[in-house]
């Protein structure tokens, strides 16, 4: 039996599946962008879902080849009745039932959800962004922190904490009290002709647009991109911050305390990936 909202009941796994996932946080996701029937960035959403898999030690099924993955989630948005759209889908995997905190099975499930977007391919957005740090609770710098699971408090204390002080997004730090991500994505500084991101040992996530910018810079010879520390203090410094995750693309920062800045990086390279995410 379960008592669900004060109402006792038969168990009924619709409402409180045996998930390992919703139990322990014992699964991985990608978030993906899908548009006029076509994945963004397919291949790299692929291998860092299997990437992920592995270093948590799950079962890959024979069956999760790109193709087979791709059709599922294309076949899913089709049902909606619109597979030309723009659509948010997910692939959520997590481990089958077998323990409590210990497992007795690596195999694995997956579930995936879709949702119509608004936009066909990347806009930005001129509403007022303002940000600010959350110093609560930090991230451990190290390689779980890099992967999309489903052990997210702390991003959602701090959209809590965001919301509650009328900011758009705020910055983690570490351990070590480095820069290290946004609630919702990967950060960029941009101070003259350098652009300075994270690097991922400090445990920001490895992100499939983080790494898209950073190809997309490597062939702009007006800038030099440096995978470094970011200290709290070099964020009044920038002359621009950016914010990117494979849903928005790239959101601009407007203010940081006392600092405002300006955003014609963002708007060059937001016109680079739309092509790129295009031509894949």
């Amino acid at each position: 039996m379960i008592n669900f909202n004060g109402t006792i009941q038969e168990n009924n796994t619709t409402i409180l599946p045996d998930n390992r996932g919703l139990n322990y946080g014992d699964a991985v996701f990608e978030t993906l962008r899908v548009s006029g029937g076509k994945i963004y960035f397919w291949e790299d959403h692929y291998f860092r879902l299997m990437a992920s898999m592995r270093i948590l030690r799950m079962e890959i099924p024979m069956s999760f080849t790109p193709e087979y993955l791709e059709e599922q989630v294309l076949n899913t948005i089709a049902s909606s009745g619109n597979k030309n759209g723009a659509f948010r889908a997910k692939i959520l995997v997590w481990r089958k039932t077998g323990g409590k905190y210990s497992p007795t099975t690596n195999n694995v499930e997956f579930l995936i959800t879709s949702e119509e977007l608004a936009n066909p391919f990347y806009t930005m957005s001129d509403s007022f962004y303002e940000i600010e740090l959350f110093k609560d609770h930090y991230i451990n710098s190290g390689l779980l922190s890099t992967l999309k699971t489903t052990n997210k408090v702390l991003n959602v204390l701090g959209s809590v904490y965001a919301q509650e002080n009328d900011y758009a997004n705020c910055l983690l730090l570490n351990e070590k009290k480095q820069v290290v991500e946004a609630l919702n994505g990967n950060i960029f500084l941009v101070k003259d002709y350098k652009i300075k991101t994270p690097p991922i040992t400090d445990g920001c996530l490895n992100g499939i647009l983080r790494k898209q910018i950073i190809k997309i810079l490597g062939q702009m010879p007006d800038y030099v991109l440096e995978e470094e520390s970011v200290s709290p203090f070099e964020l009044q410094k920038a002359d621009e911050i950016f914010i990117t995750n494979v849903i928005t693309g790239i959101q601009p920062v407007s203010k940081y305390r006392k600092k405002e800045y300006s955003r014609e990086v963002a708007k060059e390279l937001l016109a680079k990936l739309n092509v790129k995410a295009r031509l894949g």
